[in-house]
């Protein structure tokens, strides 16, 4: 089978028109439709089917295109892996992190690994602060910054800091003025502004109170760290939450007061997998987030 066939297909059938394939690889549309032909008499089944002007996969055509993908994408890897061992500063790094990561932990490594590495690029891919990790061998991401240990007998992961949580309360909470280090329960009857279900740092909010003996009344649920410090310097009640960064204070008005419990932290790390081998980019990038945290 033809290498360019295959994208062909698998171009029409992601819903890309034959007259638009036709454009963009500077050839015919007879030209296209001979080659989707072709592919049906060597697979031995038509794997398209016209519905008014447009081409639909038939059953087989689903079945055929899963494995396409797979083969492609490992084709790609492969003439990548080529390129990067030519040249390993031409490479490009797929890295996912979440979204409270982007202010500040994302940036200085880019910018300290660049003034090294000049020439490779970063594909960078947003995650929110779930549980669950972006990393897997078919998911295209090479490393991900995390703020919670992900579970798995095939992925890899290295601590590289832990960031202190704090209780942050409204400036004019009675507690707003307190210097030692504060106990959860002492703020037990408090309303809670959480991240919705799903998140990392609400699992460890639930924690932290579960060992504190009680469980938080959640007064409201939001969809970013933004909107929670936002919701508690607007009064409208306490949430567990990083500091904010050096320059970022200046932003609130509300108070973040350290916690006793040792276990207030979040770990940060970087997640691999050893299902999907990292390139030479990919490897370069990973060792350098590592000798940074060490």
């Amino acid at each position: 089978m033809e290498t360019r066939d295959l994208r062909w297909f698998q171009q029409v059938a992601d819903g890309i028109t034959v007259t638009e394939l036709s454009e963009i690889e500077g050839t015919t549309q007879p030209g296209v439709s001979r080659a989707l032909a072709r592919l049906d008499r060597e697979v031995g089944t038509p794997l398209l089917h016209r519905v008014g002007r447009t081409l639909r996969m038939t059953r087989a055509g689903s079945a055929f295109k899963r494995h396409v993908d797979a083969l492609l994408h490992e084709l790609d890897d492969g003439l990548a892996a080529v390129e990067q061992l030519v040249d390993p500063e031409s490479g490009t790094v797929t890295l996912a992190f979440h979204a409270s990561l982007g202010t500040w932990l994302v940036p200085e490594l880019l910018s300290s690994f660049r003034t090294n590495h000049p020439g490779v690029r970063f594909d960078l891919q947003l995650q929110p602060g779930l549980v669950s990790s972006a990393i897997g061998p078919g998911s295209g991401v090479d490393l991900e910054l995390t703020t919670r240990r992900p579970h798995g007998p095939s992925v890899r992961w290295a601590r590289l800091t832990d960031e202190s949580l704090c209780l942050a309360v409204p400036h004019d909470d009675p507690l707003a003025d307190h210097d030692a280090p504060l106990d959860l329960a002492d703020v037990a009857e408090a309303g809670f502004v959480m991240l919705r279900e799903g998140w990392a740092l609400r699992e460890t909010t639930m924690e932290l109170a579960e060992r504190a003996g009680f469980t938080p009344r959640i007064a409201f649920e939001c969809e970013d760290l933004a909107t929670v410090r936002a919701f508690v310097d607007a009064g409208l009640g306490v949430a567990v939450l990083p500091a904010p960064r050096a320059g970022e204070q200046a932003a609130h008005s509300a108070r973040y007061l350290p916690l006793s419990d040792r276990r207030a932290v979040r770990e940060i790390g970087l997640a691999w997998s050893e299902e999907r081998r990292l390139l030479p980019a990919a490897e370069l990038f990973r060792q350098h987030v590592v000798a940074c945290a060490g």
